[in-house]
């Protein structure tokens, strides 16, 4: 079993390197900068418990890799990528190899089930940050974060089981999950307060959270979505993921959205976490003003190359008033 990681940034560049360490074949796929520099030089790993440069096969583009029929491809790159991604491995000769959805959103996986067979989600609770090429950095040990799996839509096989237990001998925690998606959908809850941070910084937490998350609720509640409790998500991480020190920094960076207005990347994730909620609420008419304030701002600052927390909890509440 050789595991394919398409896109090695944060998340799937510390899956990558703690699969390399723990002796599992792995070769990732990496663009631009930030894959020459790995390809030359290694990747930089950078952990609580030390920083190691991990060599590991990559490939600049998916055309480049011949596949294997035993491969199980993890996809990793952000949600507004995912299409392109599918298309490339189509075109590359993946047939029914299994496709791992490791990524925050709930499409994911149904624009995978749309060209292959095998498809799979899985939760990621990854504190990671890719903000150097060549550089990745989790701030979590000695797990490195959790990775639950399971079939999309449902159900559980001898590749979950197997994936599951590979991943947990990486130095993660992962459970085969036969309901996986109701998982992803709390996730996707949690992840509406990062357009919160992108878009005003954590000082707005406090003022919109409350009223991002009704929205979320009220519209899987209105579209009939199962989706696990809270209570149950807190149960399962406890306190597996505790925030530490990297080379005697805190953690001081935001989220994956927050990272990519950092960078500048011109694309955001928002359309496919928070536009998720505003998408259900427009069917199931449930009216979603802040979700949907905060999913156009966003797109805003990613076009014009605004710095995260640009905007205030005012600018937020006006966009979303009646016209």
């Amino acid at each position: 079993m050789r595991i394919v990681v398409v896109g090695a940034g944060a998340v799937g560049g510390v899956i990558a390197a703690n699969l390399a360490l723990a002796g599992t074949p792995v070769v990732a796929v990496a663009r631009g900068e930030h894959g020459r520099v790995m390809r030359e030089s290694g990747l930089r790993y950078e952990s609580p418990s030390g920083t190691r440069v991990v060599t590991l096969p990559v490939v600049a583009a998916i055309d480049e890799l011949e596949f294997h029929h035993d491969d199980i491809i993890v996809v990793s790159v952000k949600s507004q990528d995912t299409a392109q991604v599918l298309v490339d491995l189509r075109a590359g000769g993946v047939t029914d190899q299994p496709i791992v959805c490791f990524q925050n959103g709930v499409d994911n996986e149904r624009q995978a089930a749309r060209l292959f067979p095998n498809v799979y989600g899985a939760v990621v609770m990854l504190p990671a940050d890719h903000h150097v090429p060549g550089v990745v950095r989790v701030w979590t040990s000695p797990s490195s974060g959790l990775l639950d799996l399971g079939r999309y839509p449902s159900g559980i096989d001898d590749v979950a089981v197997s994936l599951a237990a590979t991943l947990e001998a990486a130095t993660f925690g992962s459970i085969p999950r036969p309901d996986i998606m109701a998982w992803k959908y709390r996730k996707l809850l949690m992840n509406l307060g990062n357009a919160i941070e992108a878009v005003c910084g954590r000082s707005g937490f406090r003022s919109l959270s409350d009223r991002v998350q009704a929205e979320g609720e009220a519209v899987l509640a209105a579209a009939g979505i199962s989706v696990v409790s809270a209570e149950e998500d807190l149960a399962r991480r406890g306190a597996a993921l505790t925030i530490q020190p990297v080379e005697g920094e805190e953690r001081r960076a935001g989220g994956s959205t927050w990272q990519s207005l950092h960078r500048r990347t011109g694309a955001i994730e928002t359309d496919h976490l928070t536009g998720e909620i505003v998408l259900l609420g427009r069917l199931h008419g449930i009216p979603t003003p802040i979700n949907a304030a905060l999913q156009s701002l966003a797109a805003e600052m990613a076009l014009a190359g605004e710095a995260p927390g640009s905007r205030s909890v005012d600018d937020v509440l006006r966009a979303g008033r009646p016209s």
